[in-house]
């Protein structure tokens, strides 16, 4: 795997580059939709190829090794075989979901025991076993076992949980790099910066993680409820250490105005269910600003979804007839309205991309955030 710096923007952090990956190059900055359980909700992946054009999907590794279980997975060639995506996977460790049930699981030094919310059978993460499990299911991207703070936090609670997750990485990278790739093509191991909002705390574990000279690096802890202006200011912290040689992936991350601030800030990789989630409720983004859907002004307007999209969806369908469905509670509407926003997240990247490349991603983004706010 290589990462090439193609073009810093004059006025801020902006980067654009290209990520190369043995299941195909990746043009950051990149939106990578969240297929939790082996895939994105309610759209097909020939969907996310040839309309919405996705360069990569997020695996969750909790909930596939909960369901259909590593060995499944293993027996079927990776996730990559199992789901009929051949572009590149990342997955995440499964510590975000373990830590947010803070009443079914135990941490210790050695990993973290925990119930399934399935049906509370025990289960035991570590270190180690998570690159093995990741290993299996056969991401091209592997992000290391860490615990995720909630916020707010205590200063005590996220220096003791900072120094954890570094001395869990190192249990990562022992484990990561003394065994094999599963399927015979190259994966990555992303360690991630922690420190909650805490300025020390931040630039201490960038250091740290900086050190470790791996593929890429991860940036987590943020957009955990916490101020925008904080997450901005961790964000900004961070990507003054971490080397500009290397692809930089901000997790959990966030709104089209997140997304924007934060490729202004030096970020390459962003993830978000938001996309799909507010698909399913009937709110839409658009190059415009805002759509609540289910309003009754819409419900006679038969204009394209949004007129500037790229989707295929945003031409064939109008507002009325989108408003129509979720009124009815088609499953349909679920689907156009995920494929529209998801759409629209990765035209916002590759606008950016563009922007930063022809020198005119500061001036463009202060217009699109402004934009991107409005309720229409």
């Amino acid at each position: 795997m290589k990462f090439n710096l193609l073009h810093t923007d004059l006025k801020s952090k902006a980067r654009a580059g290209e990520f190369q990956t043995d299941h195909g190059s990746i043009q950051t900055p990149i939106f990578m939709p969240v297929g939790t359980a082996g895939t994105v909700k309610g759209v097909h992946q020939h969907e996310l190829k040839n309309d919405i054009k996705a360069q990569i999907i997020l695996g969750n590794t909790y909930h596939l090794y909960l369901r259909p279980g590593i060995q499944t997975i293993e027996k079927a060639g990776g996730l990559h075989k199992f789901n009929g995506w051949d572009y590149p996977i990342l997955t995440d460790s499964g510590g975000y979901q373990i830590f947010s049930l803070s009443h079914q699981r135990k941490l210790t030094e050695e990993g973290a025991i925990f119930k399934s919310h399935i049906d509370g059978s025990k289960h035991f993460f570590s270190p180690e076993n998570v690159m093995d499990i990741q290993k299996s299911i056969g991401a091209d991207i592997i992000m290391a076992f860490d615990e995720c703070t909630p916020y707010p936090c205590d200063y005590n609670y996220a220096k003791n949980s900072l120094s954890l997750t570094h001395r869990w990485l190192d249990r990562c990278i022992a484990r990561f790099d003394s065994t094999p790739f599963t399927y015979g093509y190259e994966q990555a191991l992303f360690p991630i910066v922690q420190g909650s909002t805490y300025k020390d705390l931040r630039m201490k574990s960038a250091e740290y993680i900086a050190s470790k000279n791996r593929i890429g690096n991860a940036i987590g802890g943020l957009s955990v409820g916490e101020p925008a202006e904080e997450m901005y200011e961790m964000t900004n912290l961070v990507t003054d250490i971490l080397p500009t040689d290397k692809p930089r992936y901000l997790m959990g991350v966030g709104t089209p105005v997140n997304i924007l601030e934060c490729i202004a800030l030096g970020i390459d990789m962003f993830d978000c269910v938001m996309p799909t989630r507010n698909a399913r409720h009937g709110l839409l983004f658009t190059s415009e600003g805002i759509i609540n859907i289910k309003n009754e002004k819409w419900k006679n307007d038969f204009s394209e979804l949004d007129p500037n999209g790229t989707s295929v969806v945003d031409k064939a369908y109008s507002k009325a007839y989108l408003r129509h469905l979720v009124t009815c509670n088609e499953l349909l509407a679920a689907q156009i309205a995920s494929v529209h926003n998801l759409a629209f997240y990765l035209w916002l990247v590759k606008s950016a991309r563009e922007k930063i490349i022809d020198g005119t991603f500061y001036e463009w983004k202060n217009i699109m955030v402004k934009k991107l706010i409005e309720r229409l």
